[in-house]
């Protein structure tokens, strides 16, 4: 299935939580929905880099990039598609830390 990436009708119905706005914002970064073994996953760019392919979805002041493959299924992009979202917010820890 083809899906040219400056068509954003794939993606009309994707709501961003506002948590994950903030989020994105203090990280100072684009990031990039993706498929993992236990469903769609929010990374970082900088980690996943985004594809030709991917649709584009704003999110405050940066870019969340969207997998053609996960677009399809995409009705929300939520906090538990960030990996290590709560240890983050309970220990400081960077989420980007192993």
């Amino acid at each position: 299935m083809f899906s040219d990436p400056r068509d954003r009708t794939g993606l009309g119905q994707v709501s961003v939580a506002p948590e994950v706005i903030e989020y994105i914002d203090r990280r100072g970064c684009d990031f990039r929905v993706c498929t993992s073994c236990g469903g769609p996953i929010l990374l970082p760019t900088r980690i996943k880099p985004q594809k030709k392919s991917d649709l584009l979805l704003r999110a405050g002041s940066h870019t969340i990039y969207v997998s053609i493959h996960q677009a399809r299924f995409l009705n929300s992009i939520r906090r538990d598609m960030i990996p290590f979202f709560d240890s983050y917010e309970t220990d400081g820890r960077d989420p980007d830390e192993f």
